[in-house]
């Protein structure tokens, strides 16, 4: 099997930050920075981003300063440091416990917007520092007390790490490896159409969790077989993606399908089916949908859509 390598970056990747590690422990600093009116901070609310120009097709990021940053920051909720973008620190806020933080912007600062709905619109760094905001954010708002004893927990490291009031006991943001991979037999692709899919003539590639004491390669078989019932052989590697809806990383892989015979988990999937190369370009004339563009979904479909060639499965391992 041909490895097939990524043609682009993946949507949320290419990050201008430099994350200052270092800084976190620096409380000094920290407090400088947070004081500092050229300070960006990036806002949260409810899993929503800050953007301008969502409505006329044209988003940017809204990263405030000065006076409208302290607005948001009266609202209590948690914040982090994200690090520096040209020399400035940025920090994420969480302002979702106020019912509509927009009467405390001025005027004119655009809207709060589900970032994966203008992802692919965003220019490619800022929509890196929304996702790292509103990842980082997430885990802020939902460890607020201790997995072990229950007490309490306190920010420290600059919001990088939760310290329990009880037991002491150290929690880190938490991030989930999740394979997907596009399965490739001969001239062919599988791709399911999953229960959760709003989208009702959707195909795309598989995914699931990575699971305790198992290999990537592993959980790309296992979850195949699991889902459709195909026997994967060769796995190799093409990208990731950053995936913070809430917490994921996404592990994306081709692997080559041994069998053809397709059993679907109907738990999981409504239908799964083999394409063609030639279905594949014009879905539309075929009566199924692509994932979306920013998707590493669309990336693994792509890239061996352009690779140009059958698979050669006397190559595999």
């Amino acid at each position: 099997m041909l490895s097939i390598p990524a043609s682009r970056p993946n949507a949320y990747t290419g990050s201008p930050l430099d994350r200052a590690a270092l800084r976190r422990e620096d409380a000094d600093w920290i407090a400088a920075a947070l004081a500092d009116p050229e300070t960006l901070f990036v806002p949260v609310w409810r899993a929503r981003s800050l953007m301008k120009g969502v409505q006329e097709g044209r988003p940017e990021a809204v990263l405030l300063t000065g006076a409208a940053a302290e607005a948001v920051r009266m609202a209590g909720g948690p914040w982090s440091f994200l690090g520096l973008w040209e020399g400035r620190p940025v920090f994420a806020v969480d302002c979702s416990e106020a019912a509509d933080p927009l009467p405390l912007l001025p005027e004119g600062m655009g809207s709060f917007t589900d970032l994966r709905a203008v992802a692919g619109l965003l220019p490619a760094g800022e929509a890196s520092v929304l996702a790292h905001a509103r990842g980082l954010m997430h885990w802020r708002t939902k460890h607020r007390f201790c997995g072990i004893c229950g007490s309490g927990c306190e920010p420290r490291s600059a919001g990088h790490a939760m310290v329990c009031t009880g037991c002491k006991a150290q929690h880190f943001p938490r991030t989930d490896p999740a394979v997907i991979m596009l399965v490739v037999r001969d001239d062919h692709c599988l791709l399911g159409h999953s229960t959760r899919f709003p989208n009702t003539v959707m195909y795309s590639t598989l995914a699931g969790f990575v699971e305790p004491g198992e290999s990537l390669e592993e959980a790309v078989r296992r979850e195949v077989l699991e889902e459709s019932g195909i026997v994967v052989g060769d796995v190799r590697y093409h990208s990731s993606q950053p995936w913070p809806f809430p917490s994921s990383i996404m592990l994306g892989f081709h692997a080559e399908g041994l069998t053809e015979a397709i059993t679907i988990d109907p738990e999981e999937l409504r239908d799964a089916r083999w394409f063609s190369r030639a279905e594949i370009r014009d879905p539309a004339a075929h009566g199924f949908a692509l994932p979306r563009a920013d998707s590493i979904a669309r990336r693994l479909i792509e890239d061996w859509l352009a690779h140009g060639m059958p698979q050669d499965r006397t190559t595999g391992a």
